[in-house]
């Protein structure tokens, strides 16, 4: 933990922290959020929590119909315009908000596996959905990101 209390430390005081966990499902990163969110709030910082696609009504929404089986025709443009969506709605409603704020913000998910699974897995390209989260989400960047991967079988 030593590496994410040395950003904390070197926050600026007006702006909280975003910390994205990206990775497969399956990996750990659900038990390392919360893990960390004990962590920092022993320290006495306010953190939150939240996941994509989701974290708010509308994006639940648009995660029901991204998990729905019976929508696997959905077209990559349509799937990655959907992402974008919920991203858009998420860091306008919730995650902005916290962090002029000053909390420090724990997400599940974000622009790294649209880059992942929209761009690569499904033959988008980098640029393009890399493009169409920055203007979803304004600009918005992790200040830092934790990647977990399975490994062995």
């Amino acid at each position: 933990m030593s590496v994410v209390y040395a950003i904390i430390l070197g926050m600026e005081k007006k702006r909280g922290l975003l910390i994205t966990f990206e990775g497969s499902d399956g990996a750990g990163k659900s038990t390392q959020i919360q893990l960390l969110q004990e962590y920092l709030r022993e320290k006495g910082y306010q953190v939150i929590i939240s996941r994509e696609p989701g974290g708010t009504v509308i994006g639940e929404r648009i995660r029901e119909i991204l998990k729905n089986p019976d929508f696997q025709e959905m077209s990559p443009v349509a799937e990655a315009l959907l992402f974008a969506a919920s991203r858009s709605q998420h860091v306008a409603e919730v995650v902005r908000p916290a962090l002029e704020k000053g909390y420090i913000v724990l997400l599940d998910r974000y622009i790294d596996s649209s880059l992942a699974y929209q761009g690569f897995a499904r033959g988008l390209g980098w640029k393009i959905v890399m493009e169409m989260n920055d203007w979803a989400n304004g600009g918005l960047l992790p200040d830092l990101t934790f990647f977990f991967f399975l490994v062995g079988g």
